[in-house]
């Protein structure tokens, strides 16, 4: 895994920011530090060493600059990549895109088996994440409780390894970010702790901590997110 010193994160740009010149040659990913979604391809970047190929440009969503709709990604939703000329966006389709067109460890095994599970797994997380959220409205411990069996479930299936197919790979990415923002927020908003009575996903959890590619992009301030969801689900 490409290890690397801590980068020193650009400031967000916002309304009153100047766009970056487009399409200048320079590989861009357009990211918000809160967002997980973009999370997941910032991981990818970090994870495959490509922090001098591909620049970071945050965008601050809350006061969005008006260029990036404009000129940069129409759907003005982050994360988006600008390379070879074009923009494309979509935090699944970019993990995969950044994995297969740069340098880099590969984050797919060539197990035909594990390459067939990892499919299932990166396509349910498109479930998995809704049905959490929606659970913090009806039954947290109930409902969240059965996705979070879904993954002890799955990790239990190789044993060569602590990650979901044994060796870290892009469906580790796809669900990082979204379990790390549930490990902060249940014990908070349900007193309910994740890891309870899951060992492996405990495991699991543990060993994504170790990836530096992984820890540079975590939440910084668990209380403020805490503080949102709250606002945002138990208001």
């Amino acid at each position: 895994m490409a290890a690397s010193v801590q980068e020193v994160l650009p400031p967000s740009l916002d309304s009153t920011s100047q766009p970056p010149s487009l399409f200048d040659g320079t590989t861009r990913l357009y990211i918000n530090y809160q967002c997980p979604y973009a999370q997941r391809v910032w991981i990818t970047r970090n994870v495959k060493g490509l922090q001098d190929k591909i620049n970071l440009v945050p965008i601050d969503l809350q006061n969005r600059p008006d260029w990036y709709k404009e000129t940069v990604y129409p759907p003005n939703k982050v994360p988006s990549l600008e390379h070879n000329n074009k923009v494309i966006g979509e935090s699944l389709d970019l993990i995969k895109y950044i994995d297969s067109n740069f340098e880099g460890p590969s984050l797919l095994p060539d197990d035909p088996e594990k390459q067939k599970f990892a499919e299932e797994l990166i396509a349910y997380s498109d479930t998995f994440v809704p049905e959490v959220y929606r659970s913090f409205m009806r039954d947290a411990q109930t409902l969240a409780g059965a996705q979070f069996d879904y993954l002890e479930k799955a990790l239990d299936k190789f044993d060569d390894g602590p990650f979901f197919l044994g060796q870290f790979s892009q469906v580790d990415i796809a669900y990082v970010p979204f379990i790390e923002r549930f490990q902060i927020f249940m014990p908070a908003g349900f007193n309910y702790d994740i890891t309870f009575g899951r060992p492996k996903l405990a495991k699991w959890i543990e060993e994504m901590d170790k990836l530096d590619g992984y820890k540079q992009t975590k939440v910084l301030e668990p209380e403020k997110l805490v503080e949102y969801y709250k606002n945002l689900f138990l208001a």
